[in-house]
């Protein structure tokens, strides 16, 4: 066995696309894929992801055949737990990778793609300056707030007012202050902990559905923020996804996720622009471009923007009788 990745980050959080020796995909839909990947092949994600290779903060990109005609690359996501419905920080690097890849006709300034990722098509367009790729804005899936201020009762906290929205995942979203911490000072782990508790409580308590399909409705995972909006400043979050694994970017579903809850509320208007940080430092941008629905949910689309970088390229083996090579986890 020999598998060949492509290594990337965006904003500190790791992207590991694999470009080689992964088997045959089945699946007549992307979803059916997804299922495939998981039924058959999730030993090869758990020695990708986990250790000695990975970590359980590492992410993973699976490439596909789109289904979807239009589309010029398909993805799967992948983590220390499972497989992802969508993911903006992979997204933008493997925006970039197509265009620097080939995969796509590259022109400049700007290089535009079609993305068929889990959730759906996935719009990208690409910043190209002198044959080298940059900067990138994806448009996703329509996001919606299904709800805002709803009661939720968090083990050692009590009843507290969370924010549910949905950016190609569904999140829970509720300022770090609840817990009597800061996003910026406060210790990962006390962040960590606070929002596992919040999605532990959501999984139980809340009842999540997405009318595209059953695949799309559950809680990926919950996001601390600063409490403000990004409009002067970017609004610092922490998002806590999976198995409690940490984005060291500022989520760009979550990003997506963030502007259909200010647009729900009526405080950003369309074209307005608004800069989401991580615990990192990194910063996305975020609009509202257009509205939409999503079954019978008022939704909008929303513009992210960000860079990822390159860290190198890997071949992975596994020999044979190594029982931890086959991927393990201490968390």
């Amino acid at each position: 066995m020999e598998i060949r990745t492509c290594e990337m980050h965006t904003g500190g959080e790791p992207v590991r696309i694999v470009t080689g020796g992964f088997p045959p995909v089945s699946g007549s839909t992307i979803l059916d894929k997804r299922r495939y990947v998981r039924e058959h092949y999730d030993h090869l994600r758990k020695l990708l992801m986990l250790e000695p290779r990975g970590h359980d903060d590492m992410y993973g990109v699976i490439p596909v055949e789109p289904d979807d005609p239009e589309s010029d690359v398909a993805v799967l996501f992948c983590h220390n737990e499972g497989y992802s419905t969508m993911c903006g920080h992979a997204t933008i690097a493997v925006a970039r990778w197509a265009v620097d890849e080939g995969l796509v006709e590259r022109s400049e300034p700007e290089t535009r793609l079609r993305i068929q990722c889990p959730c759906g098509p996935v719009s990208a367009r690409v910043r190209v300056d002198g044959g080298r790729a940059g900067v990138v804005h994806f448009e996703s899936v329509g996001a919606f707030a299904p709800l805002l201020d709803h009661p939720l009762d968090v083990e050692g906290v009590g009843r507290i007012l969370i924010d549910v929205a949905y950016g190609g995942a569904f999140y829970a979203f509720v300022p770090a202050s609840v817990f009597g911490l800061d996003v910026r000072t406060s210790p990962t782990r006390a962040l960590v902990d606070a929002a596992w508790s919040v999605t532990c409580a959501g999984k139980a308590q809340l009842e999540l559905d997405h009318p595209d399909h059953d695949d799309l409705g559950y809680l990926y995972g919950t996001i601390l923020t600063d409490g403000t909006d990004g409009a002067q400043r970017p609004s610092v979050n922490v998002c806590v996804f999976a198995q409690r694994q940490v984005d060291r970017s500022p989520t760009g579903s979550g990003v997506t996720a963030r502007m259909a809850i200010q647009h729900a509320r009526g405080t950003v208007v369309f074209d307005e622009p608004r800069r989401f940080a991580s615990i990192t430092g990194s910063v996305f941008t975020g609009r509202v471009t257009g509205a939409t629905r999503v079954g019978d949910h008022p939704a909008v689309t929303v513009e992210v923007g960000g860079q990822a970088h390159y860290t190198g390229r890997s071949v992975f083996t596994l020999e044979p009788g190594d029982v931890l090579g086959e991927g393990f986890s201490l968390r």
